[in-house]
């Protein structure tokens, strides 16, 4: 059985006492960085502004002195850095440039919160306590402390933004430096990066950071993909350029003759969006035909602002014809965080679809520094903004009276990182709710009694169930009855949190006036089976029937749902020694014969791989989810003291896992001793001929020697799509399969399902 051992990463010690260390060097390097920070910052001038930001520095200094990153470098030079960012690429002011110069005192030094509450006054103090992080070690209560330290930032979130804003400029930095970080750690800030903080940073309205996160952390969650990708942009930047020029010259020429003050810029796709492109298209590089945006930026007074870039839309569709169903109008509805801006898709004259953005200097701002240039232009716009209304929902959201911190991230990644749509009450007045709401979130938007009592909706007049979903547009009666009650599986269709809240609040009511009587019932059949009840034996027969909660068990036994039959069965399971009812995927034990055509030196490498066993009583499992074979890159997450999962790097559930349980991480690696198999899955398409199955399977069952799970194909008219699951022995076989399939006549796509990668015949 092929197996796990720990892999050992560089010792990042060794590597920080190579750095070279001249004190008088480092001191004119932090004094350079200094500078530049005051430089991005731009109002050096102002003595007392200045005055109050070198005391931070000051302060700073001494604090750090005997620091040094996992680099060897000086730590200031992190504060310096998160600093200018926050000054320059975000444009925020002296307090937020003091914060940020202090945000890791407090947590890494002797200084304390009172000494900084002291030096610099209350609101210093309260943003520096939302960034630090916190230390404790949690209690069994706390089954993760990435999720409470989130909650913890967006609780002091509540009274100033600027904590996030700051956050996201030191995760920022961290992301630019981590490649002196062990491996198993840079997997775990880099999927924390891309679950939580790149979709923050987009919400936020800072598209700039949010695109430079995800690029970050795709180098460090599948790197061959973020390589491959950048140096194909490398290789095609010159073509790319000469194609730019051309395409705006006669959209230069025409806006000024019109008049208008304008720039036009070229916009590079991010790696990160390219390979979503990708992916969700399952398309290779060269078909991405939006590799670049062109963007018009005028520079015009706020009433003039929709006038103009409606004129500017029109000479660009005077010159290249647009794409009927891709104008997208932000001027006239902003998106939720304050987006606003034309975006159209015109053909070029040489056949290609560019991408063109129209927007304002103002419009441009908010859309590179998001929160803080909407700050500035408040009150010019006079009125609630998409972001104002969306950190009022953060606050709600922080209201709700669910302790549970795990809960709480996902409420708070479901609710708020969501598209949004509008919808009416018979009266004509807007309501705001998350994408994929339904008619039931609806109702406890309005009031939780009204959610409670809701037995249907008319959406449009006709008539709905509670789980219909609501379109943009849509207008909603709802429709109550004083018999009703919240039930089970509300909670399984509302997406909103404040009907999740409160339909667990009113079940959890329901619940507790059957819990006594289901508590006795439980401990009758306990004793039936000569069994002392315990809170043991009780959690048990709970994570037997997977049931969330000991309030749940006792409800379902009270109803009738669970009682003597469940009980003897999970003893049963018990006595066979899976009482926890975990299922270990079985593996083939059969050595796999080496195809005699393959070449001799992949075939001695197949001969010399090794497997090991695993010392000790820990179970490795290989998770359904991404189905990982030998050869691919993995880490395990350890559920429990006697199992660790086996994940991909790149899986979406393990991306997830990493975010949430960084400390349940483990960098495992492949190694062998004994032949095993593993399923994977191959995904094929093209056009369709007579005798196409009979060739796949040849090349599969006899010149590779391998063994088909299983085979299913779709065909539409001429073109097919077909999945096709076998068992392998590791990577370097599946992809001298995929290799030999390329080959077939009438292949024109190969493709690993669950894999990162997409390849073109």
């Amino acid at each position: 059985m092929c197996n796990f051992v720990h892999r050992h990463t560089h010792n990042v010690s060794a590597q920080a006492a190579m750095y070279i260390i001249n004190p008088e060097e480092e001191r004119r390097e932090i004094l350079k960085r200094y500078r530049n920070l005051l430089n991005a910052w731009g109002k050096a001038g102002e003595q007392k502004n200045k005055r109050m930001v070198r005391k931070a520095f000051n302060l700073a200094v001494t604090a750090h002195k005997d620091m040094r990153r996992k680099s060897g470098e000086p730590y200031i030079y992190h504060p310096l850095e998160v600093a200018r960012i926050v000054a320059g690429d975000i444009g925020l002011g002296e307090t937020s440039i003091i914060c940020a110069l202090l945000h890791d005192v407090v947590e890494d030094t002797n200084y304390t919160l009172e000494d900084i509450r002291r030096m610099f006054g209350d609101k210093i103090a309260l943003i520096i306590d939302g960034l630090t992080k916190i230390k404790e070690i949690f209690d069994h209560s706390s089954a993760s402390a990435q999720a409470e330290n989130f909650r913890k930032i967006l609780l002091t979130l509540s009274d100033d933004v600027r904590v996030i804003l700051i956050k996201l400029a030191d995760r920022l930095h961290n992301m630019r430096t981590l490649d002196s970080m062990a491996a198993e750690k840079q997997l775990k800030i880099a999927s924390e990066t891309i679950y939580l903080f790149a979709p923050l940073a987009h919400r936020l309205g800072l598209y700039a950071i949010k695109s430079e996160l995800e690029d970050l952390a795709l180098k460090y969650t599948e790197p061959e993909i973020y390589q491959t990708i950048a140096k194909k942009l490398e290789e095609t930047a010159v073509s790319r350029s000469k194609f730019i020029s051309k395409f705006i010259y006669p959209i230069k020429k025409a806006l000024a003759e019109q008049g208008l003050v304008f720039e036009i810029i070229g916009r590079e796709k991010s790696i990160y969006s390219i390979w979503q492109k990708m992916k969700s298209k399952q398309i290779p590089f060269e078909e991405v035909y939006d590799l670049f945006a062109i963007r018009i930026i005028i520079d015009t007074e706020y009433d003039n602002e929709k006038y103009q870039c409606w004129q500017a839309y029109s000479i660009v569709t005077d010159y290249y014809s647009p794409k009927q169903n891709r104008l997208r109008d932000w001027i006239s509805s902003p998106k939720a965080n304050g987006y606003e801006s034309l975006h159209t898709t015109v053909m070029s004259h040489s056949g290609q679809w560019v991408e063109v953005q129209i927007r304002t200097r103002r419009m441009n701002e908010i859309a590179e520094k998001g929160y803080a240039a909407h700050w500035k232009y408040k009150e010019k716009v006079n009125n609630e903004s998409g972001i104002d209304r969306w950190l009022n929902k953060i606050k709600e959201l922080l209201q709700t009276p669910d302790p549970n911190a795990l809960t709480f991230l996902d409420e708070f990644k479901l609710n708020l990182f969501a598209d949004e749509i509008i919808v009416f009450t018979p009266k004509g007045e807007v309501k705001t709710l998350p994408s994929r709401s339904t008619a039931l979130d609806f109702a406890y938007n309005i009031h939780s009694e009204i959610g409670n009592q809701c037995i249907g909706a008319k959406v449009n007049h006709r008539l709905v169930a509670l789980n219909q979903v609501l379109n943009n547009g849509d207008q909603v009666e709802i429709i109550t009855s004083k018999k009703q009650h919240p039930r089970d599986e509300w909670v399984d269709f509302v997406v909103t949190a404040r009907a999740r809240s409160y339909i667990k609040d009113a079940l959890k009511e329901q619940k507790k006036k059957f819990a006594e009587d289901g508590k006795a019932l439980l401990e009758g059949y306990f004793r039936e089976l000569n069994i002392e009840p315990s809170r043991a034996h009780t959690l048990r027969l709970q994570e037997c029937n997977k049931i969330g909660s000991t309030l749940d068990l006792y409800y379902k036994v009270a109803q009738g749902e669970i009682g003597l039959k469940e009980l003897k069965e999970c003893i049963q399971q018990h006595d066979k020694g899976k009482w926890l009812n975990i299922i270990t995927r079985p593996f083939a034990r059969s050595k796999p014969q080496i195809p005699q055509r393959l070449s001799e030196d992949v075939r001695e490498k197949m001969r010399l791989k090794q497997d090991t066993v695993i010392e000790g009583e820990v179970s490795y499992r290989i998770s359904d989810c991404c189905n990982p074979i030998p050869g691919d890159d993995i880490i395990g997450f350890r559920a429990n003291e006697e199992n660790i999962w086996i994940h991909r790097t790149n899986c979406p559930e393990a991306i997830q896992l990493m975010s949430k349980f960084g400390n349940r991480i483990i960098r495992t690696n492949w190694t062998s001793r004994e032949a095993a198999t593993y399923p994977a899955g191959i995904r094929i398409s093209g056009f369709d001929h007579r005798g196409l199955i009979n060739e796949i399977t040849k090349v599969i069952t006899e010149q590779m020697n391998l063994n088909i799970r299983s085979f299913h194909i779709d065909s539409t008219g001429e073109v097919y799509e077909a999945s096709i699951l076998v068992l392998v022995s590791d990577i370097e076989v599946l992809n001298l399969l995929m290799s030999g399939l390329r080959k077939v006549k009438g292949i024109d796509n190969v493709s690993r399902i669950n894999a990162p990668a997409v390849v073109r015949k």
